[in-house]
């Protein structure tokens, strides 16, 4: 039995109070096969995912939807059609910060089209939950639960008024320094394919559309890449075809430029790929600025965005809009780049500075600037192409039931807040990756609890969220610490103690190192009390509305750096030291996601009385030094509250020496660690000397893992356990509680190999440096070709520190028997059986392989290995199951580049089951 997506959207608005995963559990126990064996096949592109009966209500829905389309267009005039592919700002009295808008045809009751950012989650100016980092959703290796997120995803937007969600990511994680790389699936294209679409048929299935991005070539921070032609196929174009075939209604086009045009403007892949290739019938978006001449219309690109900006907005004079039938100005100003250096400088005292952005690269100055204007008078653009671009958006806008006359797909129940917990918590759970557990340190026992000590900020707040970059910020109501869990899971017994060793709100600054001669302020003269604060929790707020400028003198006893701890919410605020601007309020505020400061968009965590928290580095010298904080309202219209507070070189060290010394003196210690990407393949700060000294004081120490790609672990053999959790949401830490504790049994697979050194992978090899994001003579070729990852690894003999697909349990999983068939459909049957032979119930996570022939194809590039079907089943302890796992016709065969085609590779191939690309457990061949 091979159960479709659509028929989980078909049961889930049957019964909408039913729980989606569990729905998806009851019928997967019913099964011995993959209950996403069809997205396997859709995946790989190769079988229709649906019954013959939904393709034909679904090819009955797309005629109606073509003739109410075309019925409309017929009565529009030109700028009717243009508001439909150029977008605009939504009146401010309805702007919820959202990052797209198209205003519509009132006249004819076609409504307006709103966008929204992420992932994770979706990027407002209101609060919105903030779901499991998209690596973590992978990481689950559940297609199950990747819908559920869909849902989940859905459901936000329909609470916010969103119609358009833009995700899912679906590029590749081919290079761990991108900076982009934390929000991919992973590194592997067919994992990428059954996550991402299962993902995109969650979301629409509640009838919000999904816009999957970016096409193509964005797996790097280089902007001129050329990639080869079979990889294109096999790796880069592979989620986006999984995508189409998942009914996507759009696809964001990318930054850079592939092969020499922009992606924006590549008439042979949006076209000739996109469009006959891969039969994909929704409309193309630009990426944000993405677009750099008048005649994107002609190479298949449909929407520009963001299109036109008020005067006011600080992108408007670096984003111009080409989908524009004005006539343009005859003097284009040079573009101020300094919005965008403050919206997004966004690092912290931990972290390193970043190279920095070269935005005239990303956004060009066209000194010839001309519009649609003159490409409709010159005729370079006509009618057709722009009635063929609107027809596409309201062709997917009748399927999703925006126009009239039309009732779309999918369910409009809304989950109740208990259900939105519990899908955030069971992914959460799911993605937990136990690196390493020797000798039992995992699960906790009841008798650790008596005298633990957990350490690090991750410990007493919620690691809910990474990179200030397109994401939810999460709701903060709604999170439980780690510790807290902990506790409650422990009952009265429990004896917790923590320590956070790197203290982010930092200290509130003595009286004696302040001095202020301004009456009411932030400040307070010496002999008075400590530099106090203006919130709600002390009675003392600026009135919303107010600016308001604070300067007084900092008295330095010890030369070094020093952390300045801003606390703000309900202004924008400044921190300038000695007439120098250090840092301030930022993170994608101030643009086109509105001017509200949100707790958490300035840090890695927000206050821990929920202000945002600006956390700035500045080395100072003995004697005084001036301050100024200068504060502006925000547009949230709340009263402005305000905090200064420190951390100084002496703190740093106590609050490290009373971490080692809590740890010393516990019978078991639980070590938090953090990095949102830089520096790369490293954890920020002093965190490893933290490890160090904590591992030396008490050996019995779990490290738990906050990251989004790998790093670097120096002290991994003195460490008894490791587990990666992810940026886990805002359920994140209630989760990572019942998987140390064994309530959840983890089973989470890494998505990416986990290299011993950055050189170790291809992308940033020193011997290519035409791979790396700066490349070399400003390209960047993807010269490794279809071996990325786990395949470059096994290709070099390299070994990793932790395999793609790897993942620890607390049970031991045994497997036989295997049988490999052709099958009825085409491909392979690969069936096997998995025995529990722990002492634990959990999941297993079994994957099966193909590797290449021993003898080469001439003219080919074949991979060394590759993914093609995995599951996750659930076994009780004791419990043997059999299973079958489909490996659809596409895996067997490879891109010709001479032939520019599908063809099947000659030869006897191994074909390997094991629980990781490196513990292979069964071996066969065809």
């Amino acid at each position: 039995m091979v159960m479709p997506t659509r028929i989980l959207a078909a049961l889930t608005s049957r019964w909408p109070d039913r729980p989606v995963h569990g729905l998806a559990r009851i019928l997967k126990k019913r099964s011995t096969i993959l209950l996403y064996g069809s997205a396997c096949c859709l995946a790989l592109s190769v079988c229709n995912p649906f019954h013959p009966a939904q393709a034909a209500a679904q090819e009955d829905a797309d005629v109606r939807a073509t003739r109410i389309a075309s019925s409309l267009l017929k009565q529009m005039t030109l700028q009717e059609k243009l508001n439909l592919i150029r977008g605009t700002e939504e009146p401010a009295a309805h702007n919820d910060g959202e990052a797209g808008y198209l205003p519509g045809v009132k006249r004819l009751n076609v409504p307006p089209l709103r966008m929204a950012d992420g992932p994770p989650g979706l990027l407002l100016s209101k609060p919105s939950v903030a779901e499991v980092a998209t690596m973590g959703v992978a990481a689950t290796f559940d297609p199950n639960l990747a819908f559920d997120n869909g849902v989940l995803i859905a459901d936000e937007a329909n609470r916010l008024n969103i119609d358009v969600v833009l995700q899912p990511f679906i590029n590749i994680d081919r290079d761990i320094t991108y900076s982009r790389a934390y929000n991919t699936f992973g590194e592997d294209p067919t994992l990428t394919s059954m996550i991402g679409a299962a993902e995109i048929r969650g979301i629409q299935s509640r009838n919000v559309m999904a816009d999957a991005k970016h096409f193509i070539g964005y797996d790097t921070d280089g902007q001129h890449v050329f990639i080869d032609e079979q990889p294109l196929h096999e790796i880069y174009l592979a989620p986006f075809e999984a995508a189409i075939n998942a009914h996507v209604a759009s696809i964001m086009c990318a930054y850079n430029m592939i092969n020499g045009p922009y992606a924006c403007a590549n008439r042979a892949l949006m076209d000739q790929v996109l469009r006959d290739e891969l039969g994909f019938k929704g409309f193309v978006v630009s990426d944000w600025g993405a677009v750099h001449d008048n005649l994107g219309l002609t190479a298949g690109l449909d929407m520009e965005m963001p299109g036109h900006l008020n005067p006011t907005n600080p992108f408007a004079g670096i984003i111009p809009a080409y989908y524009d039938n004005t006539p343009p100005p005859h003097h284009v100003p040079p573009p101020d780049f300094d919005a965008m250096h403050r919206i997004f400088e966004g690092t912290i005292p931990e972290e390193p500075q970043p190279e920095p952005v070269k935005w005239d690269v990303l956004f060009p100055v066209n000194h010839q600037f001309r519009n649609l204007y003159d490409a409709l008078h010159d005729g370079a653009v006509t009618q057709a192409e722009i009635d063929r671009a609107a027809g596409r958006v309201l062709f997917e806008m009748a399927l999703f039931g925006r126009l009239p006359g039309t009732t779309g797909q999918g369910t409009g129940t809304r989950l109740t807040p208990g259900q939105v917990d519990d899908i955030n918590e069971r992914t959460s759970a799911a993605s937990a990756v136990l690196l390493r557990n020797v000798h039992h340190a995992l699960p906790l026992t009841p008798d650790d609890l008596t005298d633990l000590a957990v350490i690090g900020p991750g410990g007493s707040q919620v690691i809910a969220v990474g990179k200030p970059n397109e994401r939810s910020l999460g709701e903060p109501d709604h999170q439980v610490s780690p510790v807290t869990a902990l506790r409650q899971i422990g009952g009265g017994k429990a004896h917790i103690q923590t320590a956070v060793a790197d203290d982010m709100d930092g200290h509130v600054i003595a009286a004696d190192h302040v001095i202020s001669t301004m009456p009411q302020d932030m400040g307070r003269k010496a002999g008075q009390a400590p530099l106090s604060v203006l919130t709600a929790a002390t009675g003392a707020t600026v009135p919303a509305g107010s600016t308001m400028d604070w300067s007084g003198d900092l008295q330095i006893d010890e030369e070094g750096e020093y952390w300045l701890c801003l606390h703000v919410l309900g202004a924008r605020a400044d921190i300038i030291v000695d007439g120098t601007r250090i840092g301030g309020t930022h993170a994608l505020k101030g643009g086109l996601h509105g001017d509200i400061v949100e707790p958490n968009q300035d840090n890695l965590l927000p206050g821990m009385d929920g202000l945002d928290n600006v956390r700035v580095p500045v080395k100072l010298t003995t004697g005084r030094h001036k301050v100024v904080i200068h504060a502006v309202p925000d547009d949230s219209g709340t009263p402005e509250r305000l905090r200064l507070a420190w951390a100084t070189p002496a703190t740093r060290r106590a609050d490290r020496d009373h971490a080692v010394d809590v740890a010393r003196h516990a019978r078991k210690v639980i070590l938090f660690l953090w990095s949102r990407g830089q520096p790369p393949f490293q954890l920020p700060g002093e965190q490893n000397e933290l490890a160090e000294a904590v591992l030396a004081a008490n050996p019995h120490t779990v490290i738990m893992l906050n990251t989004s790609q790998p790093v670097a672990l120096p002290w991994l053999d003195k460490a008894p356990a490791v587990m990666e959790m992810w940026w886990s949401g805002d359920r994140g830490g209630v989760a990572a509680a019942r998987v140390l504790t064994g309530q959840v049994n983890p089973a989470g697979r890494l998505p990416v190999t986990w290299g011993r050194q950055l050189s170790d992978y291809p992308a940033t090899d020193p011997m290519h440096k035409e791979r790396s994001g700066a490349g070399q003579d400003e390209k960047t070729v993807f010269s490794e070709g279809v071996n990325i990852g786990y395949r470059a690894f096994l290709k070099s003999g390299r070994k990793p520190l932790f395999p793609f697909g790897h993942g620890l349990s607390y049970s031991r999983f045994a497997y036989s028997r295997l049988h490999i068939d052709a099958s009825n459909a085409g491909g392979l049957d690969v069936r096997f059986r998995i025995r529990n032979s722990g002492g634990a119930g959990g999941d297993e996570v079994p994957q099966v392989y193909i590797d290449a022939p021993g003898t080469p194809v001439p003219g080919a590039d074949l991979a060394v290995r590759s993914l093609v079907a995995f599951d996750r089943v659930h076994l009780d302890a004791g419990e043997s199951r059999d299973i079958t796992l489909h490996v659809a016709p596409r895996a067997l065969q490879y891109w010709s580049t001479h032939d520019h085609a599908w063809r099947k590779v000659p030869g006897t191939r191994p074909v390997l089951v094991g629980a990781s690309s490196g513990d292979i457990r069964l071996k066969g061949r065809i």
